[in-house]
């Protein structure tokens, strides 16, 4: 039989749901008005999505919920209350990150199928095995990864009982999901909250390649992919969307669908079909996917490309001809908008009318009549009806009893009680058993679930002790000059390590006392050396970014440390880390502010992590950042760019901010704030908190002040977090100008 995929619609408002119906999506995903990922999206509320799930479900379209945000713990009794009643839904499954969240939904609401998010970064196979060991069902993979690394993670996660799903079309991130703070730096607008204010789009200041948009891709289109996707046994293809409109999201799925029927029935594919150019798009590419890194893959506008591509087609890319093709593009573009409003308009999201007609007398049992529209069914009473006037059967009483049903796909609408004879009794215990018996009918045979109350978790004992200090290096010669200082010494390791594997190793035997510190982004063979390496070491300690690293180090028995960039801002975190994986500690993330730390309770025999001095990374990419600003004699990516390149070079924007973009050897491309962070006032704000603050001391670039004398840094804060003003007061004159954003914003 033919492999069938499933088309997944982004949907971020009623009609743009009904136009993924309408158009012959699979499934569709879209946000409620909180908690999701797209908050510049119209998204629906709670009262909708009844009505939502009835018309899908009649149309064979599943429906996904994304709760796909980081979230503080001051949000959790919200949290609690809204998966309370999503639970109580038909909703086909949850796309979340936030590790609390999985704990949650794995302690508590069992019966729901969890779907890993874009944002938390899936590239290798240690994570698809971390998020089977946290149950979920589904993982949608990286956007940078190519048809190789997808059909291996693919394999794998089928071997785990999970599902794969890859974006296709639409919007390309330029920084790796989950890892982009540049929004939250400037202008306080978390990505990983949803709010990106996506100043990757925005115009900079010419650089010296001409370009103003240097951070600016073409879209993504894998339409000419499809049979090489289903090759590769991908579950379900990923339209990115949820601020479109209705007819972008039509005409989009409905170009897909067609698509795909070729390949069903083995006819040729097209090349590109002609109406993804008539929607809103930034020209497209592929380039990620085919492993082919280029140049190209920028665009220097970030605003709509199809009146360019109509004038193009029309060989007049002149500005009149492309005013003439916005023309023309209009009047179309409008005809087909009413053309697709007509069809959605004819789509209800009403929910479904449900009447009840009670019938009996004293002695027998209470029949009741169910009827919807699609059906009609009896219940009957196990207990028989008494003659009790006081408490007798009446409208107002049932309709107490029944208004549960109100939360379901349908609405009751009458209770008929003609046939019931007057001052009629039933317990009110066996009216909620056929109140149950009911909602299992009507919800499909799944089980009504009781409201969870939000956790309660047992403050540990705090024990009183002044925090160490730990330094974060990278290099041989920083390890020499500070390996005889009083604070714990960590070494952060490249993405790429395969060239450096032995020197490397040697390192850490000449240097017991280091520790090592994986990266966030470990891709195929680099992640692979990098269990290798783990496994030739065995370090009694080490800090990830990485999931896949953590999972590999609980095999291992390591005593590991998560990490900043895994975006810990809840207790539900630490226990999910803790209890699954056997995690030590955590780093908790620098995007949180001093009250919403304050509210974390940690787990027993567990400790907190902070970073107070460190370059900002704002981004980090895989494609190549030299291209667009100082340029490169290459055009495309090859495997030595990544083992062998390194370089830097600014990017300054129109209120002239500038920015480093930095690339190491066997590291990918960074981009860094142009202050570093120094927190130096944590250790008082929040006392008997954390058992250590660590200070980046790698030579990256900022305009804070570079110290050359990095043993005397480390001594200057050791008496800082002592409370020796004078060393504070000189530390502030060594560095120079540092940032504390983060901290005093919040999320």
């Amino acid at each position: 039989m033919t492999q069938k995929i499933e088309l997944l619609a982004p949907g971020g408002d009623i009609d743009a749901i009904k136009a993924a119906i309408a158009s012959g999506a699979n499934a569709v995903y879209c946000g409620l008005n909180k908690f999701n990922a797209r908050n510049r999206a119209a998204n629906i509320t709670y009262d909708d999505l009844n009505g939502i799930l009835r018309l899908a479900h009649q149309h064979q379209c599943q429906v996904f919920i994304t709760l796909n945000i980081i979230i503080v713990e001051s949000e959790i009794p919200d949290l609690i209350r809204l998966l309370n009643k999503l639970v109580n839904t038909s909703i086909d499954g949850i796309i979340i990150q936030d590790l609390g969240l999985f704990y949650i939904l794995n302690k508590y609401y069992g019966s729901m199928m969890i779907h890993a998010s874009t944002q938390m970064t899936t590239h290798n196979e240690g994570q698809i095995k971390f998020l089977s060991a946290l149950k979920a069902t589904r993982v949608n993979l990286s956007r940078e990864l190519n048809m190789g690394e997808i059909k291996a993670l693919t394999a794998e996660a089928h071997r785990h009982q999970l599902l794969t799903e890859v974006f296709v079309h639409g919007s390309y991130c330029i920084s790796f999901s989950g890892l982009c703070y540049m929004s939250s730096l400037h202008g306080s607008n978390s990505a990983n909250r949803g709010r990106c204010s996506q100043p990757c789009r925005d115009q900079y200041q010419t650089t010296s390649q001409g370009s103003e948009f240097p951070l600016n891709l073409k879209d993504n289109s894998a339409f000419e992919n499809i049979a090489e996707l289903a090759e590769a046994g991908v579950d379900s293809l990923k339209i990115e969307g949820r601020i479109k409109k209705y007819h972008y999201v039509y005409l989009v799925v409905e170009a897909y669908q067609k698509q795909l029927k070729r390949w069903y029935n083995n006819e040729a594919l097209e090349p590109m079909d002609k109406m993804l150019y008539k929607v809103f798009n930034r020209n497209f590419t592929n380039g990620f996917l085919r492993g082919d890194i280029h140049q190209q893959m920028f665009i220097e506008n970030p605003r709509d490309y199809s009146s360019t591509h109509l004038a193009k087609l029309n060989d007049d890319a002149s500005v009149a001809g492309i005013e003439r093709a916005e023309e023309q593009l209009y009047a179309e573009k409008g005809l087909l908008r009413r053309e697709i409003k007509q069809k959605i308009d004819a789509l209800s999201t009403c929910k479904g009318s449900l009447s009840l007609c009670l019938m009996g007398r004293v002695g027998e049992p209470l029949k009741i009549q169910v009827k919807t529209p699609e059906h009609s069914f009896e219940l009957l009473s196990d207990v028989l009806l008494m003659n009790r006037g006081v408490k007798a059967l009446d409208e107002k009483m049932l309709l107490s009893r029944f208004k549960a049903i109100n939360d379901t796909e349908y609405s009751l609408d009458a209770i008929d009680l003609k046939q019931l004879m007057p001052n009629v009794f039933l317990p009110f215990k066996e009216l909620t058993v056929l109140k149950n018996k009911l909602l299992y009918i009507i919800k499909n045979s799944r089980e009504s679930h009781l409201a969870v109350p939000k956790p309660v978790l047992n403050k540990p004992k705090i024990e009183p002790g002044k925090p160490h200090l730990s330094v974060l290096v990278s290099t041989a010669e920083e390890v020499q000059e500070l390996s005889d200082c009083e604070a714990d010494l960590y070494f952060k390791l490249p993405n790429s390590m395969g060239a450096s594997f032995d020197e490397l190793l040697n390192l850490f035997n000449k240097y017991p006392q280091i520790t090592p510190w994986f990266p966030a982004v470990l891709i195929g063979a680099d992640y692979k050396t990098a269990v290798a390496f783990l496994q030739a070491l065995k370090p009694q300690k080490l800090v990830c970014d990485n999931t896949g690293i953590a999972f590999e180090a609980n095999k291992l028995a390591c005593n590991w440390i998560a990490g900043p960039q895994l975006n810990i801002v809840n207790s539900y975190a630490l226990l999910c880390l803790k209890e699954s994986f056997n995690c030590s500690g955590a780093f908790i993330s620098n995007e949180i502010k001093q009250h919403q730390i304050k509210n974390i309770t940690r787990p027993d025999d567990f400790q907190l992590h902070y970073s107070i001095f460190h370059p900002i990374v704002l981004m980090s990419s895989r494609q190549c950042l030299f291209q667009q600003t100082v340029g490169c004699e290459k055009e495309s990516m090859d495997d030595e760019c990544m083992v062998t390149c390194d370089k830097s070079a600014t990017l300054t924007n129109l209120k002239n901010t500038t920015f480093s973009i930095d690339k190491n050897r066997g590291e990918y491309h960074h981009i860094y704030h142009q202050n570093h962070f120094l927190n130096s006032t944590i250790h008082t704000d929040l006392p008997n908190t954390f058992s250590s603050f660590l200070i980046d001391l790698r030579n990256n670039p900022s305009e804070t002040n570079k110290v050359a004398d990095k043993k005397a840094l480390v001594k200057l804060f050791t008496e800082h977090l002592k409370g020796d003003l004078s060393a504070s007061h000189s530390l502030q004159e060594q560095l120079g100008t540092t940032t504390c954003i983060q901290y005093q914003n919040g999320l």
